[in-house]
């Protein structure tokens, strides 16, 4: 049994699964990421022309380490390093009339087809779903766009992390009433979008492996964050004298929020009658706990402003470490804000690879710089990232001649007529 475990520990849960990623910037390549942490062989396709405009996003890392303009071809963009990782990079022009044949060779290896492109890209290029579906039926095929790929959808434009956090109404849930929009600064959009993707292909996936044959997974941007903010209810709420935008606090669960301390900030969730009796008792306030006004969470909800008035005039004379210490010796939740340079080298999640070191390929550890890890952990299998970013068409050989079986001359002949 020992050895049984030791074995299934080495295993990758989509180990044997190949995709063929189709994708650029931020919201595919994501999605094609973590699957490939999970040990799915993934193909990233470039336009030998036109490469992953990732590529060329500041800061980048070199031998000097880091800097906002690349000086030299092997500085290479720190967006490359996170998001390339643990994929075969190939070159492939669909643009061009050849490569319909081969990219349906690739299709013919492949078990899941992810693309981000607009709207009818793909069908336009004539390589979209009916295509691939005609080419190998089991094949699962993803197409991630900002507003749907069906006719209902109404739009075929360009959908930017921006755009979609506007439309959606994320940007008027931060933030107090009289302030203009708040922008998520993580790119909420374009990183929440992917799970669903990578949800709904592993789904369809698990139904090709019972019927042998694949579908078409269609998510949307604004649908995948629209739910989100759906999942609130927000304009009962508006209804019912909470304002949506409520700054800082959550008054539905008061005291719940973010308090501003003597040099910093700290969050204090303590909804509950017995945790906000224990910031009473922090305090030294043991009255609040029988004030009319706070004695229970509805109470508390009803005169939120009153009682965050009180709580952070007392949190404002204290420096933020005391402060925790205060609450948390009276069984309080609280965290102090910390910025993300801090957060990202937080041992914790340092250990468990949700958050790793980014070394250049050839270089090695020239900067203190973290990306994104794999934040998920099995108790007997492996996920990861273990192999660099490639170069653009690295793993041309590889793909076109292993993997595909084409000679040295067909793969000359590609390379020659821009194909690849």
């Amino acid at each position: 049994m020992e050895a049984l475990n030791e074995s299934l520990s080495k295993t990758r849960p989509l180990a044997g699964v190949t995709v063929l990623d189709l994708t650029i910037a931020l919201a595919g390549p994501y999605a094609t990421l973590l699957l490939g942490a999970l040990g799915a062989r993934v193909i990233k396709v470039e336009n030998p022309l036109s490469e992953d405009p990732a590529r060329n996003n500041a800061p980048y890392l070199g031998q000097e380490g880091a800097k906002l303009v690349r000086e030299t071809c092997d500085d290479i963009s720190v967006s490359t390093l996170n998001r390339m990782r643990n994929k075969l990079g190939i070159t492939l022009n669909l643009k061009h009339p050849s490569a319909r044949e081969v990219f349906a060779d690739l299709v013919k290896q492949s078990d899941i087809v992810f693309e981000n492109f607009s709207r009818g890209t793909m069908d336009r290029l004539g390589v979209g779903y009916s295509f691939v579906r005609e080419v190998n039926p089991r094949a699962v095929y993803c197409a991630l766009t900002g507003f749907g790929s069906d006719a209902q959808s109404n739009s075929s434009g360009k959908a930017f992390d921006a755009i979609i956090q506007a439309l959606s109404g994320l940007m008027m849930t931060s933030g107090s009433p009289d302030e203009p929009p708040v922008r998520v600064g993580v790119t909420f959009g374009d990183l929440v979008t992917p799970l669903f993707g990578v949800i709904g292909v592993l789904s369809a996936l698990r139904v090709a492996e019972q019927t042998g044959v694949g579908q078409f997974v269609d998510v949307s941007m604004l649908g995948a964050i629209t739910s989100l903010v759906a999942c609130e209810p927000f304009d009962v709420l508006e209804q019912l004298g909470i304002p949506t935008r409520t700054g800082q606090s959550v008054p539905r669960l008061a005291p719940f929020g973010v308090y501003a301390a003597q040099d910093g900030y700290v969050a204090i969730c303590a909804h509950q009658d017995a945790f906000a009796k224990g910031v009473f008792a922090a305090m030294e306030r043991p009255d609040l706990a029988v004030d009319e006004r706070f004695r229970t969470r509805d109470l508390r909800v009803k005169y939120v402003n009153e009682l965050n008035a009180i709580i952070e005039a007392w949190t404002k004379t204290i420096p933020h470490t005391e402060l925790l210490l205060k609450l948390e010796a009276a069984g309080v939740p609280c965290a102090e804000v910390r910025d993300p340079q801090t957060a990202v080298r937080d041992p914790r999640v340092v250990a468990r690879g949700e958050t790793v070191p980014l070394t250049h390929p050839k270089f090695g550890a020239v900067a203190d710089v973290y990306g994104t890890g794999f934040p998920v952990k099995f108790s007997a299998a492996e996920a990861g990232f273990d192999q660099p970013p490639p170069e653009l068409g690295e793993h041309n050989e590889l793909v076109y001649r292993e993997i595909l079986g084409y000679s040295a001359e067909r793969v000359q002949e590609l390379r020659a007529q821009n194909v690849i």
